[in-house]
């Protein structure tokens, strides 16, 4: 337990050091509100249901895109990592709408799919994607061919070599793959949540931008900040 403890030792400095700073006069608080402020705002979000339904939305949202973006990145990498012929056929487009920011898709995303969730789900699978495509398709190349003739020696089907050889070689890879694209993925879903939200913290951010309310800002990135670090975890 004391291990991830010396993880929380930097921010609750930085909170105490923030909240005895405003008590003495030093800064007012206005702009950045001290934590007590904002752990007043978390108690009120959470007493009247709003952080829990905004939470969980936003969480749907990233599980849902995740998923997809997971799915179709790992069958693309693997592809064009196996066949040097897709390979050379497909990695050059998709190095190029990498390239895209994610901003940039909103606008068409809205006007294929509306404002609705399937337009927010689509832009964060398209975050997740990237990365997860990236990993796999790198690790697949990389693996070692020694191993791979190993496996030919033997006289491995393809399904088998794929279980017994492949999978295990890129596995450390693809999991750092994973966890790039879910920090992506909870990036991408404040873009999403911006294209007419009325549900979700990118919600509440919008909102307390509004209606300048700081303490419900921080709050709502604090709130992405827990929520990234359990799924991360």
């Amino acid at each position: 337990l004391l291990r991830p403890a010396l993880g929380l030792l930097v921010p609750l400095a930085l909170a105490v050091g923030w909240e005895l700073a405003v008590r003495a006069g030093l800064a007012s608080g206005r702009l950045v509100p001290p934590p007590s402020v904002i752990f007043t705002t978390f108690a009120d979000l959470a007493a009247t249901g709003e952080l829990q339904r905004h939470a969980t939305v936003t969480l749907l949202r990233v599980l849902a895109g995740f998923g997809s973006g997971v799915i179709l990145g790992t069958l693309v990498g693997a592809i064009t990592g196996y066949s040097a012929l897709s390979h050379r056929l497909l990695d050059p487009s998709l190095q190029g709408l990498r390239a895209i920011p994610s901003i940039a898709w909103v606008p068409l995303f809205i006007l294929w799919f509306g404002i609705f969730e399937a337009s927010k789900i689509i832009l964060i699978a398209v975050g997740v994607f990237f990365p997860v495509y990236l990993g796999v398709m790198g690790a697949v190349r990389s693996v070692d061919r020694k191993i791979v003739e190993v496996g030919r020696v033997f006289r491995l089907s393809g399904a088998a070599m794929v279980r017994r050889i492949l999978l295990p070689a890129i596995a450390p890879a693809y999991v750092i793959a994973l966890r790039s694209g879910l920090g992506l993925g909870w990036m991408f879903v404040v873009a999403a949540e911006f294209m007419g939200a009325s549900e979700g913290l990118g919600y509440l951010l919008i909102d307390g931008q509004q209606l300048g309310k700081p303490a419900e800002i921080v709050a709502a990135i604090l709130a992405f900040a827990v929520l990234g670090k359990l799924t991360d975890a």
